[in-house]
């Protein structure tokens, strides 16, 4: 996917392709979707069919025929505009679904037939078959891998060039169709049926072909209708007092009048408003599974996270040689090199780079010593070295202690004292001993996460509770805690622990965010009201979570909810224009209409526009062009800031509010003018 992030806001293909869109999509089938734009079609084929009818048997009372066909002219660029602007949005989506579609490719699949392989096309694969995949060949179909273990390209997917490892038997079993096989051998089980896999569904949801409307959009929509009845019924009103004063008001000025009233500006970009929101999660390499996810993530009240991969780097690393009492910290760093050569475990291998690197000491030749190696064992929790008649071993305290003592040697107090100091700074303690005698302790330690910190703190300035989870004990929960600054955390967690610890925080009404990749978490990511699964987890995970990172970044939930929240400013924000704007008009537009019957309002005529027509045209022609203007804001969206509530609305109202009623009336006086220039009036 990394292709498709080079599109630019507007290029070339894609406006050509969206001037064709805008016409494609006056079909009176599509346009009702959107009530407000239905109205102003409506408008569009009557005053059209005014103007043809005073072309062909003018009328006395009608409005002249320039008037008449330029307000026809603009009402119809008002549609292309709003539809443009739908197109673009799509249109983007479309470039980004071409660039999958490559990788969507009928290739050769080895299906196992009885123990046998048979070679078939990947078209014809159904859910539950079995199928081998070797070095060089492409993944057939989505599944999981229940045999082997191999090194997997999904750079088509991802975009990231290093390759990842896919095993059987642990959360990172899922494998995508289109991926590609580096090494070794797997078995896969498909795991979607043909048109339902992984890649389906990212090509169907950058196209925006399953985008629903969400709760917030509905409500708008109902907003916006209210609004149009509204003043539906205020220039329905103003006939008769029109009449009543004198003015003759014809059906292409009462049309024009409405469309200008109603809130066209909103109306016609907010379907490229919620577009381009899952456009832009997309960008982020995330794909929602919905509008409403995208909505709820600006929503998120709590954030659950993993602590291991999440918070920290994933596996413990050595940090510090504690020697007991006499003992040399040469000696202890000696032996505890020793002891690790074997121990391939990623605690082992961190202890021979912290020896490696604070003393010095690298490769020795121990061939001619006669080294016995003995690698770590989880029965033993012990490796370690027999070199020279001595007997190095490396592994948990209580182990070494029992060894030790085995041997007739005694166990230091120093080293209690040692160990519960750093079980009490959530670290994990590893003893050395050379036979009888104990060396000292290895300082274990969760490595938290360069920028943690500044991350979580972002979270708290958007009002966001953190919550980290883990299976450690509690003392060791609240020292990862206190350093990485989550606001909370869970302790020593279960599937069911997660679970209820959602449904206690939506039962407080809050919204709740939550990461994870394995079987484990599949519940709780489908409890979840924004769940995030990790590309890499399991294929359970994916399916229970309503988005999915292609990048497997558990902590890119903060660009989620920022992309949420930037969704949800750009509708408020354009919203609070565009009724700001329609009032703004409403005061702009009638005194002008009415100043020359009723004289005692010229006080309100503060626009002197030219003419009642004048008026009306210009304000038509502002509310087609004000459209096209804000397509650009509506597809990159409003800026965000991680602010109060309170001072994000006032913000939005001094800008968009203000902005909203000033627009109005600097652009229509300045059509007006122009029109004048050009002796149009």
């Amino acid at each position: 996917m990394s292709d498709t992030k080079t599109v630019s806001l507007f290029n070339k293909d894609i406006l050509m392709q969206a001037v064709i869109d805008s016409v494609r999509k006056l079909s009176p089938v599509h346009v009702i979707k959107n009530p407000v734009m239905f109205v102003v079609e409506i408008g569009s084929i009557l005053t059209t069919a005014a103007f043809l009818r005073d072309i062909v048997a003018p009328d006395a009372d009608s409005a002249p025929l320039w008037f008449t066909g330029s307000i026809t002219a603009w009402l119809w660029f008002t549609l292309l505009f709003a539809n443009f602007a739908e197109a673009v949005a799509e249109g983007r989506g479309k470039a980004q679904a071409a660039s999958l579609r490559k990788l969507r490719q009928d290739i050769k699949a080895r299906i196992l037939v009885s123990g046998k392989e048979e070679s078939v096309a990947s078209s014809t694969l159904r859910k539950g078959d079995m199928v081998v995949c070797e070095a060089g060949d492409m993944i057939p179909g989505d599944g999981e891998v229940i045999e082997g273990i191999a090194s997997v390209d999904e750079s088509a997917i991802t975009g990231e060039s290093a390759p990842v490892i896919r095993e059987s038997g642990g959360d990172r079993s899922a494998v995508t169709g289109g991926t590609k096989v580096l090494s070794d051998r797997i078995v896969i089980k498909i795991g979607a049926d043909p048109g339902g896999s992984f890649l389906d569904r990212m090509i169907s949801l950058v196209e925006g072909t399953s985008r629903q409307k969400t709760p917030n959009e509905l409500a708008l929509h109902i907003l916006l209708v209210g609004l149009t009845i509204v003043f539906l019924i205020v220039c329905v009103s103003l006939v008769p007092m029109a009449a009543y004063s004198g003015i003759h008001l014809s059906a292409t000025v009462m049309i024009a009048l409405l469309v200008c009233l109603i809130p066209t500006t909103i109306g016609g970009l907010l379907s490229a408003i919620g577009i381009a929101g899952m456009d832009r999660l997309i960008r982020k390499n995330v794909i929602a599974m919905s509008g409403r996810a995208v909505e709820a993530a600006g929503d998120v009240d709590t954030l659950l996270l993993d602590k291991t991969g999440t918070i920290t780097l994933g596996n413990r690393l050595a940090t510090d040689l504690i020697p007991t009492p006499g003992i040399d910290i040469n000696e202890l760093a000696d032996a505890a090199q020793l002891s690790s050569l074997a121990d391939e475990t990623p605690e082992g291998r961190s202890i021979v780079v912290l020896v490696k690197e604070e003393f010095h000491l690298r490769g020795r030749d121990l061939i001619s010593h006669d080294a016995h190696f003995i690698p770590f064992s989880a029965h033993t929790r012990m490796s370690g070295c027999d070199i020279d008649g001595r007997e190095i071993r490396k592994g948990a305290v209580d182990a070494i202690c029992v060894y030790v003592t085995k041997l007739g040697g005694e166990i230091p107090q120093e080293i209690h004292d040692i160990t519960n100091l750093i079980a009490d700074n959530g670290g994990t303690p590893l003893a050395v001993a050379d036979g009888a005698r104990i060396l000292g302790i290895i300082h274990l330690k969760d490595v938290v996460k360069e920028g943690i910190k500044d991350r979580f703190e972002r979270f708290r300035a958007m009002g966001i509770r953190t919550v980290m989870i883990t299976g450690d004990n509690k003392r060791t929960a609240a020292c990862i805690a206190k350093e990485a600054g989550v606001d909370d955390f869970l302790a020593e967690a279960t599937p069911e622990d997660k679970m209820r610890f959602i449904k206690e925080e939506q039962a407080k009404g809050k919204l709740v965010a939550m990461t994870g990749d394995g079987t484990n978490d599949a519940p709780a990511l489908a409890q979840a009201d924004v769940g995030v699964a990790m590309n890499t987890g399991t294929q359970a995970a994916k399916e229970a979570g309503n988005m999915i990172d292609l990048d497997s970044n558990p902590t890119k939930l903060l660009e989620v909810v920022e992309v949420g929240k930037q969704l949800l400013m750009t509708r408020g924000s354009l919203t609070t224009f565009s009724i700001a704007n329609d009032i703004a008009k409403y005061f702009a537009i009638l005194p002008a209409l009415f100043v020359s019957a009723l004289p005692q309002i010229a006080p309100l005529n503060i626009m002197r526009l030219a003419s009642p027509q004048s008026a009306i045209l210009s304000a038509v022609i502002f509310n087609a062009i004000i459209i096209i203007l804000l397509i650009p804001l509506s597809l990159r969206g409003v800026k965000y800031r991680p602010i109060g509530a309170s001072a994000l609305l006032r913000r939005s109202l001094l800008i968009y509010g203000l902005g909203g009623v000033i627009a109005p009336f600097v652009g229509i006086k300045l059509i007006d003018m122009m029109l004048q220039v050009a002796g149009l009036i």
